[in-house]
């Protein structure tokens, strides 16, 4: 079993940054793939970003490549979101995930471990 839990939403002016962070716990999880997602009400689950146990593949959504950044440090069980230039149409609520395979994959269904979500509201 892994627990998943995400902090560092909140309200930011478009243009800003923000950083949100996944603390993961239980079972080693170093060789899993971890993913974001973001989701709005009425909307399906929509891929953000996922990147390779390793680190070393790392994919991302056009709308949002050249502004998000996903980091992971193995050694202290945490993966990172760096949210830059923010717009409108990011506010959502984020979801961290975390995958049996270390394949990053966009497809939410190959993740079986989810956090419950940080909501962020970007304003115009």
């Amino acid at each position: 079993q892994v627990s998943l839990v995400e902090s560092g939403g909140g309200l930011v002016q478009a243009g800003g940054s923000l950083r949100l962070s996944c603390q993961v716990s239980g079972r080693t999880y170093s060789r899993n793939a971890m993913a974001w997602f973001r989701q709005t009400p009425g909307k399906e689950r929509e891929f953000v970003t996922a990147t390779s146990w390793s680190g070393g593949e790392t994919y991302y959504a056009d709308s949002v490549k050249g502004r998000f950044t996903f980091s992971r440090d193995n050694a202290n069980n945490m993966v990172y979101l760096q949210m830059n230039s923010l717009k409108p149409e990011d506010t959502a609520v984020y979801y961290c995930a975390a995958s049996l395979s270390s394949v990053p994959y966009s497809d939410s269904a190959r993740y079986r471990y989810w956090g419950k979500g940080t909501l962020v509201t970007v304003s115009s």
